[in-house]
């Protein structure tokens, strides 16, 4: 059963009158760190992570519940101009997250200078009532240089601001605390011990779709797509049989490697990240086909799990 199925089987506690509770929205342009982010608060791998960046594609929901507060991060696509179907999805649902949660969190990349995707996401957040903090992240590797092109961002703005590093965990306890302090009193939205709520299918595929990126890198960047065609459990094995959606037949080429060598290394690392969530043996059986421009049909996006969020 997926965690999906059985909330509704477990029990969601009642709050206190001084217990706090709410959304966060992860907003930033791509490969800023959100999903290392996201994973560090949660405490467990809950979204990918690749150096390639826009690997963030669905929204994705991390819970993470203390004595005191109960926050549901809400992970977006990285906000960029988009450059096909897929991407533009990708940035209108990353804009309605903003409009969406109780507060932003708006994740920079502090090693380096503010850039044009910065500011852009800046404007957009300009004239918005929500609660923001603007989130240093690789504070260790910022200089003064840095941070003052940062401040710049915020210049007249009422926007709370938090260094950390995602990567080494420094400076989350005092980001965390910020974030609950701006949330207001409220329920458990989930039961304490719910760290996502997306079914356990969905981050299998993420998880297959991760070590393609991992290990093709720019050979395949963004034209592939995951879908689980079966999961079979049975008493002491879990059997997945998963299929890898590309573009072209050069690029399912590349997928299957010399001897079917680069298939079996995704699907032995994958195999590997899955054991790890559920907690026992993994089958995997992975396919390759080619969907000529599923990125550029709204049909073969909605098919393949991507459209504009409700």
């Amino acid at each position: 059963m997926d965690e999906e199925s059985s909330l509704a089987f477990t029990e969601i506690p009642l709050a206190s009158p001084e217990f706090k509770s709410g959304f966060v929205g992860i907003v930033g342009r791509p490969n800023v760190g959100k999903s290392t982010l996201m994973n560090q608060l949660i405490g467990q791998k809950v979204a990918i992570v690749s150096p390639v960046a826009q690997t963030t594609r669905n929204r994705l929901q991390g819970i993470l519940t203390t004595p005191e507060a109960q926050i549901i991060f809400v992970d977006t696509p990285g906000i960029h101009k988009p450059h096909h179907e897929l991407g533009k999805v990708l940035v209108k649902n990353a804009k309605m997250a903003i409009e969406a949660v109780d507060v932003v969190l708006f994740v920079v990349d502090s090693s380096t200078v503010a850039g044009g995707g910065d500011r852009y996401i800046a404007s957009l957040l300009k004239n918005s009532k929500t609660p923001i903090i603007l989130g240093l992240n690789k504070s260790d590797r910022a200089t003064q240089n840095h941070d003052e092109s940062y401040a710049e961002l915020r210049e007249r703005k009422d926007w709370d601001i938090a260094k950390f590093s995602a990567l080494t965990g420094d400076g989350l306890d005092n980001l965390q605390q910020q974030i609950i302090a701006k949330l207001a009193t409220g329920p458990y939205y989930y039961p304490p011990d719910f760290v996502t709520d997306r079914p356990e299918r969905f981050i299998m595929g993420e998880l297959i779709r991760e070590q393609i990126l991992l290990l093709t890198r720019e050979e395949i960047p963004h034209s592939v797509a995951v879908t689980l065609e079966k999961v079979l459990e049975e008493e002491k094995i879990t059997r997945i049989f998963a299929t890898i959606s590309v573009e072209r037949k050069s690029q399912k080429g590349i997928l299957i490697g010399k001897g079917g060598g680069m298939l079996k290394a995704i699907g032995t690392a994958a195999r590997e990240q899955i054991q790890k969530l559920i907690l026992g043996k993994v089958y995997l059986e992975i396919f390759v086909k080619i969907k000529p421009k599923w990125r550029q049909s709204r049909l073969q996006l909605a098919e393949l799990g991507y459209q504009v969020e409700k």
